[in-house]
C-alpha cells in the first residue's frame, strides 16, 4: 500500500496539489480531469514537497475517460478473480514497503516557516530521502519533536498495550513496548489515541504500526549497546541514528528491493549508477521524487495486499481481516472491536492497542532464512502469511476503502467508485497527465535502457485482470502507467517489477539513499555488523529478519508475546 501526501495536510494521503519542479503546482480537480498548472513561487518551492517529472506528459487523447477508468478499476478488484500468493515474499514486506513510502514522503518540516527552520532545512525536509525521518522527526533537540523522545534525549518513547478485562491469560495484561506511544491526554478519545510519532500515517493500519514499534525497539537497542560501549553522550544519538539508518538502507537494498524488483536491475543500478533519473547531481543538489514513481511504480504494494491474515494465535485462520487491521489503528480506526462504529472517532472503549492484537512477527517474516535451527522462530506453513503476487489484481476489500484510509473520515461519503483504490490511482494519474506505459517504455529505449515494450498480446485475456475486448484494445495502445507496470510484472517479471517499473523503483531508491544524511551509496565501504547471527555478519548479510532479531534480542517470546497456538 505504497503511496504518498497532500498540502496543507502533509501527513495524509490525499494531495490537493503537487509541486512539480519546473512545471509549477498541479492541482487535483473535482471532476477528475487534468487541471492547468499554476505558476510556482519561491514560497511554493519552500513549502511544498518536491516532485519532478521523469518522462513526457500524456495527451488528453491518450488518457482513459471516467467510464474506462471505472471499468478497469472494477476488473482489477473483481472478487471472483484468482489472485495467487508470491512464494518468496512474506506478507510483512507489503507493509514494510508502506513504512518506507512514509519515510520517503514525510514532510519533516511540518512547522511554521518562522520556527527554527532554515531554508536549507526546509528543502532537505521536503526532499525524498531514506533517512527514517518518519521515525526521528527533526530530532531530540528540536523543540517540537523532542516529545517523541524519552527525557534522556536518546531513546524513542514506546507505548503500552491495554489488557482485555477479566482475561486471566497474558492478553489481560498491559504490555510495554508493543504499541505505538500515544498522547494519552485531551478531552476527546481521538486526541488521547493519537500516536506520538512524527508521521501519523504509520498508525493507519495495524501492520505498519507494529513495524514502526519494531523500529523504535531497533533504535533503542542500538542506543543501549552504544552506551554499554562507552560512546560519548555528545555524539551518542547521532552515532545511533547513523547505525540504524545504514543498516536500514542495507536491508532495503539487499533484501526488500530484491524481493519486489528484478535483482539484475537492482544490481545494475547500485553497481553502475542511474541511467534515467537525476543522473548528474551536484553536491548541493537535493533529490526530488518523480511523479511516475509516486503515482504509478511504487503503488505496486496495492497488489501485494491480502484480504485477511493469520495474525496471531487468537486471530488465526484468516481472522485478521483487512477491515480489522484498519480498525485497530488510531488514524483509520478506533482501536476498539465491534460493534463500535469505526467511522466515529469517539466510539469504542479502548484508547491503546488491545493486547490481543499484538503481532506475531513469525507469521509475517521468514525467520527460517536467518536462523533455520530456531524452531521457536518458525510457524507451520498454514499459519504463515505470504504477500499476493505483484500483478494487475487487487483484493476486493480495496474496492471499498474506509474513509480514514485517505483522510476522508468526518466528510460526506463519496460515490462508491471513488472508494475503489484502483480507481483512485488511475484518476490521480490522469489528473497529473502521467505518461502512458508505452510512452515511458519508448522514453527508456531512447535513453539506451534495455526495456522490452509490452505488446498487444500482453494485454489480451490471460492471467490477472480480465479486460473486455474494447478495454484491452485501448490499454494495448495507451495503458495507464500503473497498470502497465503491474502487467510487466505479471507477464515478464514472474511477480517482480521489471522493465519500466523495475528501473524507476531501483533508481529512485538509489537516489534517495544517495541524498540521505547518512548513506551507504556515498559510503560504499560500509558494511553491516548488527546481525545476531554471527555468520551473517561475516557475509555482510543484514535482512529484515536480522533487524527484528536484533531489535527483539533474539527472543521468540518478544517476537510473539501471545504465545503459540495451543
Amino acid at each position: 500500500m505504497f503511496r504518498p501526501a497532500r498540502e496543507p495536510q502533509s501527513k495524509r494521503h490525499v494531495r490537493s496539489s503537487f509541486y512539480v519542479v519546473g512545471e509549477g503546482i498541479l492541482a487535483e480537480s473535482r471532476d477528475g480531469e487534468p487541471a492547468a498548472a499554476q505558476p510556482a513561487s519561491s514560497v511554493a518551492d519552500l513549502r511544498k514537497f518536491r516532485f519532478s517529472r521523469l518522462g513526457p506528459q500524456s495527451r488528453p487523447a491518450q488518457q482513459l475517460d471516467r467510464a474506462a477508468r471505472t471499468e478497469l478499476a472494477q476488473a482489477m478488484t473483481n472478487a471472483a478473480a484468482t489472485h495467487p500468493d508470491q512464494p518468496d515474499v512474506p506478507a510483512g514486506f507489503t507493509y514494510l514497503g508502506q513504512f518506507v513510502d512514509h519515510d520517503l514522503t514525510l514532510d519533516a518540516t511540518a512547522v511554521r516557516l518562522e520556527d527554527e527552520i532554515t531554508v536549507r532545512q526546509l528543502l532537505q525536509g521536503r526532499s525524498p530521502a531514506l533517512d527514517l525521518d518518519s521515525l526521528y522527526g527533526l530530532g531530540p533537540d528540536h523543540r517540537f519533536d523532542r516529545r517523541f523522545y524519552e527525557d534522556d534525549g536518546l531513546r524513542l518513547k514506546t507505548g503500552t498495550t491495554q489488557g482485555i478485562p477479566d482475561d486471566p491469560s497474558v492478553v489481560g495484561l498491559p504490555l510495554t513496548g508493543f504499541d505505538l506511544p500515544r498522547t494519552g491526554s485531551g478531552s476527546l478519545k481521538s486526541e488521547r489515541r493519537r500516536a506520538l510519532i512524527p508521521d501519523p500515517r504509520n498508525d493507519e493500519n495495524l501492520i505498519v504500526a507494529q513495524i514502526h514499534t519494531a523500529f523504535i525497539r531497533f533504535h533503542n537497542r542500538v542506543v543501549a549497546d552504544l552506551v554499554g560501549k562507552g560512546v560519548s553522550s555528545a555524539v551518542l544519538f547521532e552515532s545511533a541514528r547513523e547505525t540504524v539508518v545504514k543498516h536500514y538502507q542495507w536491508m532495503l537494498r539487499h533484501d526488500f528491493l530484491k524481493r519486489i524488483v528484478d535483482p539484475e536491475i537492482v544490481d545494475d543500478v547500485f553497481s553502475n549508477g542511474r541511467r534515467v533519473f537525476e543522473t548528474t547531481t551536484g553536491e548541493q543538489n537535493l533529490p526530488t521524487m518523480p511523479i511516475e514513481f509516486s503515482v504509478a511504480a511504487y503503488r505496486l504494494g496495492h497488489s501485494m495486499v491480502r484480504g485477511a491474515y493469520n495474525w496471531n494465535r487468537i486471530f488465526d485462520r484468516g481472522r485478521g481481516t483487512l477491515e480489522l487491521l484498519f480498525r485497530f489503528s488510531g488514524t483509520s480506526g478506533i482501536l476498539s472491536p465491534p460493534p463500535a462504529d469505526p467511522t466515529d472517532p469517539e466510539a469504542g472503549d479502548f484508547e491503546r492497542l488491545p493486547t490481543n492484537w499484538i503481532a506475531d512477527f513469525r507469521r509475517l517474516f521468514a525467520f527460517q532464512e536467518a536462523a533455520p535451527e530456531r524452531a521457536d522462530l518458525q510457524v507451520p506453513a498454514a499459519q504463515f502469511n505470504l504477500a499476493k503476487r505483484i500483478d494487475t489484481l487487487l483484493v476486493n476489500p480495496l474496492a471499498n476503502l474506509p474513509l480514514g484510509a485517505f483522510g476522508g473520515r468526518g466528510q460526506p461519503k463519496p460515490p462508491e467508485i471513488e472508494l475503489n483504490l484502483a480507481f483512485r490511482n488511475l484518476t490521480r494519474a490522469s489528473m497529473l497527465r502521467l505518461a502512458t506505459g508505452q510512452q515511458m517504455a519508448e522514453y527508456f529505449v531512447s535513453r539506451k535502457v534495455d526495456v522490452e515494450p509490452l505488446t498487444a498480446a500482453d494485454f489480451a485475456q490471460g492471467g490477472g485482470a480480465q479486460l473486455s475486448a474494447g478495454l484491452a484494445k485501448a490499454v494495448a495502445k495507451n495503458a495507464p502507467l500503473w497498470f502497465y507496470i503491474l502487467r510487466e510484472a505479471e507477464v515478464k517479471g514472474g511477480g517482480k517489477l521489471t522493465g519500466v517499473g523495475g528501473r524507476i523503483v531501483a533508481e529512485v531508491f538509489h537516489r534517495a539513499m544517495e541524498g540521505s544524511r547518512h548513506s551507504i551509496v556515498r559510503d560504499p565501504f560500509w558494511r553491516p555488523f548488527l546481525s545476531p547471527v554471527e555468520a551473517r555478519n561475516s557475509d555482510d548479510v543484514f535482512d529484515m529478519t536480522d533487524l527484528l532479531l536484533y531489535a527483539f534480542e533474539g527472543r521468540a517470546d518478544q517476537l510473539n508475546p501471545l504465545g503459540p497456538v495451543v
